[in-house]
């Protein structure tokens, strides 16, 4: 498996960039997926660029989990709190103060000091921006990585299946279904149980580690593409069918824990473990090290580019959607690349806001 001049995994740097370029391409189609008739050409369009991204979420969670559970790299206490919980109290304290001011003048604020200090104010109580909910899920696991690491360090091959079986059912299938379907029995029984450890982005932590550590037979991989695609197809059709019988856009699959995206992201990441991180050409990887690297903070600034586009009156619909989704998702993340990198730079501070 290729590995970076700094160690780094190169199919995991890979997989890193590709994430976040989906995650730039979900929310420029996702921006006017609601705004078009559920019947149009352009709907169509847009809900396949948007559906087939949503494993972007998951996937940076997988990988999150693949190396930070990994017992046999160290995680004192002291490192998990002051490297990665410190580094994402800061981005949001920091990147939730900017986009704070960021809306409160994209909706006709004035700039002045009452009106910048209550957006402030808003952020520190934890009213931001729509991406940074991204923060407050990372920082849930960091707060509960000790206890994984715990279980995965002596967790036989049947406990993490038994484990798998239950954060499928639970917050994946069932979950999905009575949205669907809504049943107050079955919602009575679910809540009765109280199974919180297999729910949320848990399963998807663990999943990472999961899937890092452990070699698939080829059939098994070959099952999980398939089961991916099937993910795909149901994300996306099911969104277009569902929408179109209710005449309005219908997001159940695309919920990141429905078991279609649930589906789709572990073939992806599969894809990029097996197949496609498998290169050993030097200067392709170390060029994908250096956008994986500052890969937080593109994440975190990817959005003033939207807000500013928006400004200006461009946006997915300002010319044939089919192309103007992806030739704005890739200026937007050249630029994000761009802005990064530069923060980067600052000594000190420079690695706490990218």
């Amino acid at each position: 498996m290729g590995k970076n001049g700094n160690g780094r995994l190169a199919w995991a740097d890979l997989l890193r960039c590709a994430a976040l370029f989906a995650v730039v391409l979900l929310h420029v189609s996702g921006a006017r997926l609601a705004d078009v008739p559920v019947d149009s050409g352009a709907f169509q369009v847009l809900n396949v660029y948007d559906g087939l991204t949503h494993w972007c979420v998951p996937v940076f969670v997988m990988l999150s989990g693949a190396f930070l559970l990994d017992p046999k790299h160290s995680l004192p206490l002291p490192k998990l709190l002051f490297r990665h919980i410190l580094r994402i109290f800061t981005a949001l304290a920091v990147w939730g103060a900017v986009y704070a001011v960021a809306n409160h003048l994209e909706q006709g604020g004035a700039w002045t000091w009452p009106g910048v200090r209550e957006a402030l104010w808003q952020a520190l109580r934890g009213h931001t921006h729509y991406h940074l909910w991204f923060l407050y899920m990372i920082l849930g696991l960091y707060l509960v990585t000790p206890v994984l690491r715990a279980f995965v360090r002596g967790a036989g091959r049947g406990d993490f299946h038994w484990f798998f079986l239950l954060v499928f059912v639970f917050t994946f299938l069932l979950p999905t279904l009575l949205r669907l379907r809504p049943s107050q029995t079955a919602s009575l029984w679910i809540g009765n149980l109280n199974l919180h450890l297999v729910l949320g982005y848990v399963g998807y932590y663990v999943l990472g580690y999961y899937l890092k550590q452990n070699t698939l037979s080829r059939a098994a991989e070959f099952a999980l593409y398939l089961l991916g695609a099937l993910g795909a197809a149901v994300t996306v059709g099911g969104t277009a069918l569902l929408s179109r019988q209710r005449g309005e856009l219908v997001q159940v699959f695309y919920n990141y824990d429905s078991p279609n995206v649930a589906l789709m992201s572990v073939a992806v990441f599969v894809l990029f473990r097996y197949v496609l991180g498998v290169s050993e050409e030097r200067s392709r990887r170390e060029r994908l090290s250096k956008a994986a690297q500052v890969s937080f903070g593109i994440y975190l600034v990817h959005d003033l580019f939207l807000m500013l586009l928006r400004r200006v009156g461009i946006d997915a619909l300002s010319f044939a959607p089919a192309l103007a989704v992806p030739v704005l998702a890739a200026g937007i993340f050249l630029c994000s690349f761009a802005v990064a990198w530069v923060l980067s730079k600052i000594p000190l501070v420079g690695r706490y806001l990218t």
